[in-house]
């Protein structure tokens, strides 16, 4: 009898809990929940049975029959239907119905868990039976074998009744022929005797008489009595059902009957394949409650039986009483004048230990008056007279058969049948599949394919549930499915093989790399017992060599059958073999078939994905009928992509497609009932798969686009990230609404092509590059788009995924992608979803919109540059500066929103460099094209750069935050203060200002300059900060110089002027000493400095006072020795560079040393030198006549200096002006050098 899902109790239910005894003492304690032991003299079997399922009320005490009860007699409640007998009360089986030829499959599907890896033995207690006493019976043995993982399916193969259906049917004949040709010539069906019916009638009529309780019988007509063996003889005769569904009712075998025309697969019930898949959110393959009675567990109750170390998954419909000492009986009934035998004492023994019974109730009767009743305990049995039998041999009879069988049928999928002939003691064991695949049969010829296929899928189902916590099962899964599509024929089973095929595709994981110590874990992950072909030949040759060196020969090694036993897979020569311990002790290693492809490379990966998804797609469409109204499209032939270059006339097309991308992007909510586009109904299987299908599609295609942006390879990550929107496309077209986990994939998708096509705008010297990896397209790419435009046109995003040849439009469509994928995350389906994408998505949008204005700022730079004549700004430089401030705006509130002050400041940097760059395209041009008087419009956009400079630096808070930014926003402070005083003090707007509010801006302006010089910070631009700061002191040193020679009055203020100049010019000097490489910087400030001593002598009265004067402007310019070296030096590299190419030309004037490349700046060097002679021998003239024409005398040290100066002197005049430059730079190098040993002597002397 069976139940429903949903009646059965709970799995491992011990056998008290499920109260199939009452309360009592028992032999073995709680033998529910412990393991019992049977003792057999010396020696102990280990047994426990836990009962996973009854279908059986709390057992009742049996009624104890009067002596001298007619048991031939029918009791009034005979045949009537009794949960307390289970299916032995509505059939006159003793102890269990016929076995149905998939029971063992409807076991399997209830208790998937366990098979695969923790049971070893999934059957019938009759069959488990069967074949522990072969070594005891002449009786024949018949039945199939599949395998699943570790476990062995066992079911009874009745081949008698198996020819008997298949004259009608058609199926099985290849099967017919090998059986007569190979074991049975003369095959015939043998009848049941009439004392075999006589005696099912009468146990069925003692087991009711057990539950009636009064003991009552009341007598029935003859003919009656003769209907009845009619209708009994009827039943047993039909337990191999043509249509292989059950008989439970009149009804059903009706519906069988008209249905006897369809074939068999059409009808097979697939009722639950389905339910693991619900919990993780998998396509349901089918539907609940369609005709599955052909894979019903019909057993009253489902147990766990552990035998020693072989676990066992039993069905048994044995009835259990309650009553005696013990909680459970069993009811037997004998023939008093015929003794036990050992196969009835087995057959009791093994009953009561499979249902953990652990006394046995015997009535014996004669010629069916009741006579005695008799308890025995089930450890008692094997040692009962006539029946003695060794419970050690038993369990290795068991060992052995297991080993024999695991060691044999390796092959998952395959169909084995297990065969011994009534009286023989030879075992053999065939492979079907293989037979049925050389007979030239369809796969459907065999009636198990589907069962097992179905059983492997729900395995693998089971399994993805487990493998989501312990990724060790994905090879087993992997093996399972691959198995399961190879015995399904794609046109009669697509459901099952698509989501196969979907299954395979989620085993490789697209969004996390594996496991560094994964790999092995994986690669052992195989399914254990499943073999490769060469995997077997190489085992049995290994066989075959331990054979020939062994003694005891193996009887089921291949070298010594017969011609009979050509085409067994395996034999054992004598069933006595079976009872020898560890006989068949399997010699096999277990390797894995179909190990799982573990690859680190991510594109491998996604496209073992792709294939799984194209195999699935091809499934599916296959089984989708309306052909006709298909597009005409071709999947061998490559779809022609186009490449043009975008135009502002192309802006309205560009408009239209982005507002296709938004409305494709936002959420649907409309319901679909009419048919698809490729006739697919919704709501179908199809339209189910198709869904789950193309997303994983748009998926796997993701990842291969973000693999390829990673490798830089653009063009191939802009294909690959079309494809995935396509595949998106068709999964909107489709599905009627979108999940939320969908929405938020799309995002991503979004936003990858946004960085692609960013990527493209800023690596356009690659452009062939990236078009011809574009263009490339596989054939599985190709078949994929192919059933994708089943169901969709897939244009939706073409415009966002098109390679275009303009930088603009290529920052422009990333922009957009952004914007979608920001409204898409700020939509309501998403509101309660993490915040982490929306702020990378912003980051993003902050980015592209920098980028965008940096892109329009350089633009307007361009344009100014261009321009062959300053003119007025035109309106397309404004129209560049709009676009570019809006942009730095929007993404200054992009990074603002997430709180990124570092990219805040970096927008605010860009916008004052837009600011800058308006300051220039504004400077005034006067009437002969030169630089005219700085503008106040100039004055208005530094002020404007200088804001939001500053703004930048209040953003970042601290050089902590970030110093490399915080660096440059710092050096461009700096050189905005110094470009405004520079612009200020060179273009003067006199005409606006008063000359002393120039100059107290100008001082402001190189004060602020200069305090934004970060002169201490080790950097790459200290050097920098360093010349500015030298440049800023001179220029101030020069206004200050100037000041002071054009004020004319106020003597304080000339004194103010004096003394500030002369602090500038002593910092200008002391940082252009300390950069070694400004030597022309450094002479300038020198002559000028020794310019503005000449001038304050020259305003001196006393000669005293002019020496003085002298004295220390000739101190100063015996300074100018350091730049006249460092100028000597690069002419001396410049010459030996000119000469080392070619070493044979004679060397050039040095005059001509600084060509373009040179360093050095030979006509400034030239002017300089042109002003420094000049004031050199002013000097040395005025120094001399002072000296000569002091009226005191002079001391010793007067006259040697005296004589130093005018030797300095007589030389400068006697210097060739046109001698080489190289010359004239050594000459002054002397003299000042002259002149500093003279200087040095006379101040240690002083010192002294």
């Amino acid at each position: 009898m069976s139940a429903s899902a949903g009646d059965r109790e709970p799995a491992g239910t011990p056998l008290d809990n499920a109260k199939e005894e009452i309360s009592g003492p028992t032999c073995t304690g709680d033998n529910s929940k412990h393991d019992s032991a049977v003792c057999s003299g010396n020696t102990e079997i280990k047994s426990r049975a836990v009962v996973k399922y009854s279908a059986a009320p709390p057992p009742t005490s049996y009624a104890l029959l009067q002596e001298k009860t007619d048991l031939k007699l029918p009791p009034a409640n005979w045949l009537r239907e009794n949960p307390q007998l289970g299916s032995a009360g509505t059939t006159v089986l003793g102890s269990s119905s016929k076995s149905k030829p998939f029971s063992s499959f409807g076991m399997a599907y209830d208790f998937i868990d366990c098979i695969g890896d923790d049971v070893d033995v999934v059957s019938d207690s009759e069959n488990i039976k069967k074949l522990l006493k072969i070594p005891y019976s002449k009786s024949h043995v018949s039945m199939a074998v599949h395998r699943v993982g570790r476990t062995l399916l066992l079911d009874e193969l009745d081949i008698q009744e198996l020819f008997m259906s298949s004259s009608q049917t058609g199926d099985w004949t290849w099967l017919k022929e090998f059986y007569q040709r190979l074991i049975d010539q003369k095959w015939q069906r043998k009848k049941k005797s009439k004392e075999h019916w006589y005696q099912k009638a009468i146990l069925s009529k003692f087991l009711y008489y057990s539950i009636n309780g009064d003991g009552a019988a009341e007598p029935v007509p003859d003919n009656l009595n003769e209907g009845e063996e009619e209708n009994e003889s009827e039943e047993f005769s039909s337990s191999w059902p043509t249509t292989f569904t059950s008989t439970s009712s009149d009804a059903e075998e009706q519906d069988a009957s008209k249905q006897e025309s369809v074939p068999m697969d059409s009808k097979f019930a697939l009722g639950q394949v389905t339910s693991v898949f619900k919990e993780q959110n998998l396509p349901m393959l089918f539907n609940e409650g369609e005709n599955s009675q052909g894979l019903r567990n019909d057993f009253v109750r489902n147990i766990m039986w552990t035998f020693e170390d072989i676990h066992m998954l039993v069905g048994s419909n044995m009835p259990i009483f309650g009553g005696g000492r013990y909680p459970a009986v069993s009811l037997r009934l004998r023939d008093n004048n015929k003794p036990i035998n050992i196969l009835t004492g087995i057959d009791y023994w093994l009953d009561n230990l499979m249902c953990n019974v652990p006394e046995l109730v015997m009535c014996f009767h004669v010629n069916g008056i009741v006579q005695k009743y008799e308890m025995i305990k089930t450890e008692d049995i094997p040692h009962l007279e006539n029946s003695t039998f060794s419970t050690r041999v038993v369990k290795d009879i068991a060992q052995n058969i297991l080993s024999f069988l695991k060691s044999n049928c390796t092959k998952e999928g395959h169909t084995y049948w297990l065969f011994k002939a009534s009286g023989s003691d030879i075992v053999k064991l065939y492979d079907l599949t293989t037979l049925c695949e050389e007979a030239e049969e369809e796969k459907c010829q065999n009636p198990f394919t589907l069962p097992v296929a179905v059983l492997l899928y729900k395995v693998a189902s089971n399994l993805m549930l487990k493998a989501r916590q312990n990724r060790k099962h994905y090879g087993t899964i992997r093996t399972l499915l691959l198995n399961c599509v190879k015995l399904l024929d794609q046109e009669r089973h697509p459901q099952i093989i698509a989501s196969a095929h979907y299954m395979l595709s989620e085993l490789f994981q697209l969004d996390e790399p594996p496991q560094e110590d994964g790999g092995e874990s994986l690669q052992a992950g195989g399914s254990e017992d499943s073999y490769s072909d060469e995997d077997r030949e190489e085992e049995e040759e290994e066989e075959a060599e331990l054979l020939e060196n062994s003694d005891e020969n193996s009887s089921y090694s291949s070298c010594s059958r017969s011609h009979d036993d050509s085409k067994a897979v395996a034999v054992i020569r004598s069933v006595g073999e079976l009872s020898v311990p560890e006989k068949y002790k399997s010699t096999h290693q277990i390797r894995p078939s179909g190990p799982f492809p573990v690859s680190h490379d991510k594109e491998e990966r996604c496209r073992h994905v792709l294939s799984c998804v194209l195999k699935g797609l091809k499934a599916v469409d296959g089984s989708i009928k309306k052909e006709s109204d298909l597009p005409a499209a071709d999947p061998n032939t490559p779809i022609p992509l186009k490449y043009e270059d975008r135009s502002a006339a192309e802006a309205c097309a560009a408009e239209t497609g982005i507002s296709l991308l938004m409305e494709r992007a936002g959420p649907l909510h409309a319901d679909q009932k009419h048919p698809l586009r490729s006739g697919m109904i919704p709501g179908s299987w199809q339209h189910r798969m198709k869904l789950q299908l193309f997303l994983k599609a748009s998926k796997a295609y993701y990842v291969l686009s973000d693999a390829a942006t990673n490798l830089l390879k653009y063009g191939r990550a802009l294909r690959y990230i079309k494809l995935s929107l396509q595949s998106y496309d068709a999964y909107c077209s489709v599905s009627g609404t979108l999940h939320p986990q969908v929405l938020h994939f799309h995002s991503h998708c979004l936003s990858l092509c946004g960085d692609i096509q960013l990527m493209l705008a800023q690596n356009a010297h690659n452009r062939a590059a990236y078009q011809e990896e574009y263009s490339y397209q596989t054939k599985e790419d190709q078949e994929i788009l192919h059933s994708l435009q089943r169901e969709s046109s897939c244009q939706a995003f073409n415009m966002a995924t098109d390679l275009a040849m303009d930088p603009e439009y290529q920052l422009f469509i990333s922009n957009k992608c952004y914007e979608a994928a920001y409204d898409l995350l700020i939509s309501e389906a998403l509101t309660d979803h993490d915040s982490d994408q929306l702020a990378q998505v912003l980051k993003r949008l902050g980015n592209i919109r920098n980028e965008m204005g940096v892109y329009y700022m350089n633009q307007a730079a361009a344009m100014q540059t261009d321009k062959e004549v300053k003119k007025s700004v035109s309106v397309a430089e404004q129209e560049m500066w709009k676009k570019s401030f809006s942009f730095f705006e929007k993404g200054m509130k992009d990074f603002e929103a997430i709180r990124d002050r570092t990219n805040t400041a970096l927008l605010l940097c860009n916008t004052g460099r837009l600011m800058r760059i308006c300051a220039q395209a504004h400077c005034a041009v006067s009437a002969d094209q030169s630089r005219g008087e700085f503008s106040p419009e100039e004055a208005l956009y530094y002020n404007k750069a200088i804001d939001y400079y500053l703004q930048a630096m209040k953003s970042l808070a601290s050089r902590e935050s970030h110093p490399a930014v915080w660096d440059s926003v710092n050096w461009e402070l700096s050189t905005t203060y110094f470009t405004l005083a520079t612009l200020l003090q060179d273009y003067a707007p006199l005409s606006r200002k008063a000359q002393e509010q120039i100059e107290r801006e100008v001082t402001e302006a190189m004060m602020k300059s200069l305090r934004y010089c970060d002169l201490q910070t080790e950097s790459a631009r200290q050097p920098l900060y360093q010349y500015r700061a030298a440049t800023i002191h001179h220029r101030l040193a020069s206004m200050y110089h100037s000041c002071f020679r054009n004020q004319v009055g106020d003597e304080h203020l000339r004194k103010q002027h004096r003394s500030l100049a002369e602090l500038h010019y002593s910092k200008a000097v002391r940082l252009f000493l300390s950069l070694k490489d400004a030597p022309c910087e450094l002479l300038r400030t020198l002559l000028e400095r020794v310019a503005f001593a000449e001038f304050t002598m020259a305003g001196q009265s006393s000669s005293t006072a002019k020496l003085k004067s002298l004295t220390g402007a000739i101190e100063i310019m015996t300074e100018t020795r350091f730049a006249f070296q460092m100028i000597h030096k690069e002419l001396l590299e410049e010459q030996t560079e000119l000469n080392e190419p070619k070493p044979s030309e004679s060397a050039e004037c040095p005059d001509v040393a600084g060509g373009p490349g040179s360093g050095l700046n030979i006509q400034e060097v030239m002017k300089l030198i042109g002003v420094f002679e000049p004031s050199f021998s002013f000097l040395m003239l005025q120094v001399i006549k002072l000296m000569t024409t002091m009226k005191r005398k002079p001391s010793n040290k007067d006259e040697e200096l005296l004589k130093t100066y005018k030797n300095v002197y007589s030389k400068l005049l006697r210097a060739e002006k046109n001698a080489p430059l190289l010359s004239r730079v050594l000459l002054h190098m002397e003299l000042l050098q002259q002149l500093t040993s003279q200087t040095e002597s006379e101040d240690a002397g002083a010192h002294s």
